[in-house]
C-alpha cells in the first residue's frame, strides 16, 4: 500500500481530460511527497487543469514496503498511473519527477506508464542515469538548474542532445539542485510545456 495526496482543481462532476502523477526525489535521501519541488511540480499541473497524484515510494512515511534500489520504485509509478487513470475515468497522463524521481519517471515512461508528456527536473545524469536510455514517444522536458550542484549542467546538455528528436531542455539561471528562491521560474517552466498539449 503507497500513501498518497490526490489534489483536484475541478469540481467532482468535471469531465477530466488529464491527470497528473509527480514522482518524489531519493528515499534515502529524506526524499518525500512533501518535498516543495514536486509540490510546485504538482501545483503547476493542477493550474493547467490536472486533478494530481503526488505518492510516497515504498518504505518512505505510511507507504509499505523497503527501499528497492529503483526496481520496485518503477513499480510504485506504474501502479500509481494505472490507479490514478482508472481513479479519473481517465487515460492521458502527465508524468513528472524530480531527481531520482524524474530517473523513475522517465524509466516508467517507456514501460507502462505512457504519459501523453513527461518532465524530469533535475535528472541525475551520471549518478542514477548511467546506461542508455530509450526515448518516450511523448513531449518531453528537461528542467535543470543553471548552478547543479549534484548534477553538471554540461553533462544534461551532453545526454538530451544525444536523443532524437530533442527533449526540450529548459534551463533556469542560477538555479541550484532544490531550486531555492527559483520556483517561479520551475513552475513556469513547467506550466508552458503542459499547456502547449
Amino acid at each position: 500500500m503507497l500513501e498518497a495526496r490526490i489534489e483536484d482543481p475541478l469540481p467532482a462532476t468535471a469531465n477530466r481530460r488529464v491527470i497528473g502523477v509527480v514522482c518524489h526525489p531519493h528515499p534515502l535521501h529524506g526524499g518525500t511527497m512533501q518535498n516543495k519541488v514536486v509540490h510546485t511540480a504538482a501545483r503547476a499541473l493542477q493550474e493547467a487543469g490536472a486533478a494530481t497524484v503526488r505518492f510516497n515510494f515504498r518504505g518512505v512515511g505510511a507507504s509499505a514496503g523497503r527501499y528497492d534500489n529503483g526496481i520496485g520504485e518503477l513499480d510504485d509509478v506504474v501502479a500509481v498511473v494505472a490507479w490514478a487513470r482508472q481513479h479519473f475515468a481517465c487515460d492521458a497522463v502527465w508524468l513528472a519527477g524530480f531527481s531520482f524521481g524524474a530517473a523513475t519517471a522517465l524509466q516508467a515512461a517507456t514501460q507502462g506508464a505512457r504519459p501523453a508528456r513527461l518532465v524530469t527536473i533535475a535528472p541525475p545524469v551520471g549518478r542514477i542515469i548511467t546506461q542508455p536510455v530509450t526515448r518516450p514517444g511523448c513531449p518531453w522536458l528537461i528542467v535543470q538548474g543553471e548552478q547543479d550542484e549534484l548534477i553538471e549542467l554540461s553533462a544534461v546538455r551532453a545526454w538530451a542532445a544525444g536523443f532524437t528528436p530533442e527533449p526540450r531542455l529548459q534551463v533556469i539561471e542560477g538555479a541550484e539542485h532544490f531550486f531555492h528562491g527559483k520556483l517561479t521560474q520551475l513552475r513556469e517552466a513547467i506550466l508552458g510545456f503542459v499547456r502547449e498539449g
